[in-house]
């Protein structure tokens, strides 16, 4: 039970997909309580009330039920209800309308434009953001983790045929999957996500062994962080600390994480970064 006008939060998810790890990291950071509903990834059944197929989905009542979708409007809308009192949930979420675009395959989706701001007003910009920088730097990487490492995971998770089995037998133990749908789901996965994966390198342009283009990213990020600051927030994370953790945190516990741990110098800001959050 939580006080009266408190944020009520239930969060519809994939454990192992990036976009709603940002959402948990984001949500874990700010010490806001949420329930989890675990999304069977097949028959998607406990999404059937919602005309938006993908996950994560955000359903909050502050006063009345609202449904967030996009991982970025999640977090940018949260947020931005966090800082200002001025507008209920309701108001802040009519400030990042879908709008559908067709994808080069000619396929429709929806997208949101200003995902990446927070909407506040001068005041509070100039206190969350003492420099106009900060914001262009924070809203920068947030994107960088949208666009383009969250689209290094697959390839490198399902590399080899064993590295996408070693994948799915975590898929399936952390998801919800029946005794025989798991079954399949671990092996047929792995084969399609294999393929699937050699697919995904040659439309994102990536180098033959992908573990490089993960190595020079992640290194791109630490470079950006500085050996001068914690975090690119500074003392505390930014919502682009939280975006980039989110993300690379799906890979914990298989062979891509642990070489990317090796080989590149992302392992101290990780590891504060887990420290943060779990005081939190």
């Amino acid at each position: 039970q939580l006080p009266a006008g408190s944020l009520q939060l239930t969060l519809y998810q994939y454990k192992t997909c990036p976009f709603c790890s940002k959402v948990r990291a984001f949500l874990d950071y700010h010490g806001l309580p949420y329930e989890i509903v675990e999304v069977n990834p097949i028959m998607r059944k406990e999404i059937k009330f919602s005309s938006y197929r993908k996950v994560p989905i955000l359903l909050a009542n502050a006063g009345s039920p609202l449904q967030l979708n996009d991982s970025s409007v999640i977090i940018s809308a949260i947020k931005t209800y966090l800082i200002s009192k001025r507008n209920s949930l309701e108001e802040i979420v009519s400030f990042y309308p879908p709008m559908k675009t067709v994808t080069e395959q000619g396929k429709e989706v929806f997208e949101y434009g200003n995902k990446y701001w927070l909407m506040l007003d001068e005041k509070e910009t100039k206190r969350v953001y003492p420099v106009k920088e900060v914001r262009v730097e924070e809203m920068k990487w947030r994107k960088w983790a949208d666009d383009w490492l969250v689209h290094l995971i697959s390839p490198n998770v399902y590399r080899t045929p064993r590295e996408a089995l070693a994948s799915f037998d975590y898929i399936v133990r952390e998801g919800k999957f029946g005794t025989v749908e798991g079954f399949f789901a671990k092996y047929m996965g792995a084969v399609a996500m294999f393929f699937v994966s050699k697919r995904l390198k040659k439309r994102h342009h990536l180098q033959d062994n992908v573990r490089e283009d993960l190595y020079e990213a992640v290194n791109e990020w630490v470079k950006a962080v500085g050996k001068h600051r914690l975090f690119m927030g500074g003392n505390q994370p930014n919502l682009a600390d939280l975006a980039v953790y989110g993300v690379l945190r799906v890979m914990e516990g298989l062979e891509a994480f642990d070489d990317m741990m090796v080989h590149t110098k992302i392992q101290p800001w990780y590891q504060r970064m887990e420290e943060v959050i779990q005081k939190a």
